[in-house]
């Protein structure tokens, strides 16, 4: 019987997570590699590697032609997309489908669903999942002002097809409406090929809280707990955590059930996070948006559930049920992760490609590092500054804390700037230690104290 072989249409430490899942279960793989990924981890780690073109993302790891004929080449029974790139790009299960190849992830017809913001509103409204006041889809500066008459300032603008913070714009007073808009609409139709807008009120002291979801091809959803990730900046997430701090009781299980009659109602089929933001002045939550995609956080649910998620998520899309039901699921203790990136904390977090010269992991039973690098590798100035994945775990948020307070201090990078020291400065921080952080708390509190201690 010819085993099964995946193709890995992604790079970096996702790409090493998958394949390394893969190996597990007893799956060859196949990776495509710009030429700058050539002698990258993966590359040395997945059982045939096919270099698809140039280290520009449009030529190589965005080409789906190219994506889908390495796969007939080579055999591949399915393509497994990571996060990033083309994970949520409906037209690579379209693609997958009409080739005969297994898509790891949603069907395409979900994809469309939850990713365009207006139509997942839409679903969310329909499984009575809270949402704050808001529009649909609007194109004119008009019905802008129609709809911020209603709703009331503080408002925010986001791109309908949107997500990772691009085509978003805070408004606090009328003065500011119409640049605000036309700014947001620009960016929107600059990443995303569409300048549709919808405009809501705006939570300014808010928590964003996500839920793991998994589904099978046999109807069946469950959920695999809540992370915080409040800690961001710039609406990208810097630390995440499982479970989230502080959280009033009666929200936990609201939203929990949220997440599974959303995704449920859709026949969702795979790894996906449904997001919240969570008004800490209300003591309430509302629907964000889907991920239909592994996270790059999932590492802390998995620490707390003890579930690997990448594999379940493979097995899922070659036709097995879920292993899991919902009483399965257990959670024990807390886990914490930092995203290690090559950016200069010390200048404004400029980006900082080069060659690593010294790179050295922390140790121990409470440490999980997922990475892709390596003394000796190059990062390259192509792709997402992204460089490890560091997890702690304990019996408690404060152990878990302490623990990676020591871990920080055990990470070495050398020959490229990174985040630690920013890192380092931010888990010692007094709210942190609290648990009592919201979205905008890095640039308003952390950052200008930051920067103060490093003059």
């Amino acid at each position: 019987m010819k085993k099964k072989k995946v193709l890995v249409a992604n790079r970096g430490e996702i790409a090493v997570r998958i394949i390394k899942a893969c190996k597990d279960l007893g799956i060859e793989t196949v990776l495509v590699v710009s030429e700058a990924d050539r002698e990258s981890m993966g590359a040395k780690l997945a059982d045939e590697v096919v270099c698809i073109g140039p280290p520009q993302v449009h030529s190589s790891y965005l080409n789906i032609q190219k994506i889908i004929k390495t796969a007939l080449e080579t055999g591949a029974d399915a393509i497994h997309p990571g996060y990033g790139f083309l994970a949520e790009n409906p037209a690579l299960p379209d693609a997958c489908e009409k080739n005969e190849i297994i898509f790891i992830g949603p069907r395409s017809a979900t994809m469309r669903q939850l990713g365009d913001k207006i139509k997942a509103r839409n679903l969310a409204r329909k499984n009575h999942v809270p949402m704050t006041e808001g529009s649909e889809g609007l194109r004119s500066f008009q019905d802008v002002e129609a709809e911020v008459q209603k709703i009331g300032f503080p408002v925010i603008f986001k791109a309908a097809a949107g997500g990772g913070g691009r085509g978003m714009r805070i408004v606090t007073e009328q003065k500011n409406l119409k640049n605000s808009f036309d700014m947001a609409s620009n960016e929107g139709l600059q990443a995303f090929g569409d300048a549709t807008l919808f405009v809501e009120r705006y939570v300014q002291n808010a928590r964003h809280v996500e839920v793991q979801v998994i589904g099978d091809n046999f109807g069946k959803v469950i959920h695999l707990g809540k992370r915080d990730c409040s800690t961001q900046r710039r609406y990208q997430k810097v630390i995440e955590e499982a479970h989230p701090p502080n959280l009033p009781d009666d929200l936990r299980s609201r939203i929990l059930e949220a997440a599974v009659a959303l995704t449920s109602s859709i026949g969702y089929n795979s790894a996906g996070t449904v997001e919240f933001l969570v008004d800490k002045d209300r003591n309430e939550f509302y629907f964000m948006e889907v991920n239909t995609r592994i996270q790059v956080e999932h590492p802390v649910t998995e620490e707390v559930t003890g579930i690997d998620l990448v594999k379940e998520q493979i097995q899922v899309a070659f036709g097995a049920p879920l292993s899991l039901n919902q009483e399965d699921i257990k959670f024990k203790g807390h886990a914490i992760e930092c995203r290690i990136t090559a950016d200069d904390a010390k200048d404004d977090f400029m980006p900082s490609p080069g060659d690593i010269t010294y790179f050295a992991l922390p140790e121990g039973n409470n440490v999980r590092v997922d990475t892709h690098c390596h003394q000796g590798c190059t990062i390259s100035p192509y792709y997402d500054s992204l460089l490890a994945k560091l997890i702690t775990t304990g019996n408690t948020r404060e152990e878990a804390l302490a623990n990676m307070k020591n871990a920080l201090t055990g990470f070495k990078v050398e020959g490229i700037e990174t985040n630690i020291p920013f890192l380092q400065f931010l888990v010692e921080q007094p709210e942190f230690g609290a648990g009592d952080m919201h979205i905008n708390w890095i640039e308003n509190t952390v950052l200008p104290k930051f920067v103060e201690s490093i003059k």
